[in-house]
């Protein structure tokens, strides 16, 4: 299972470098990042896709982020 996620951002920098110093806390949450994109045609947006290794606690992790203000969604999605 992989989880999607887009977070609008102003400013790439410290948004990279923020999400850069949550990856234990991405890690306990059993994400870890396959890819991230910035979106050709929105430079404030940006997408991530994580593989899920516990999907209960990937949502909660989801739930927090957004909780905190950080202007993040997702989609969790499985192979077809």
């Amino acid at each position: 299972m992989q989880l999607l996620t887009t977070t609008k951002t102003d400013d790439f920098a410290s948004f990279k470098t923020a999400f850069d110093t949550e990856t234990e806390k991405r890690m306990n949450a059993g994400l870890t990042l396959m890819q991230m994109w910035r979106d050709a045609d929105d430079a404030e947006t940006v997408l991530c896709l994580f593989d899920v290794n516990d999907r209960g606690r990937a949502q909660d992790w989801l739930q927090t982020e957004q909780q905190t203000g950080t202007q993040v969604s997702g989609r969790f999605l499985k192979t077809a």
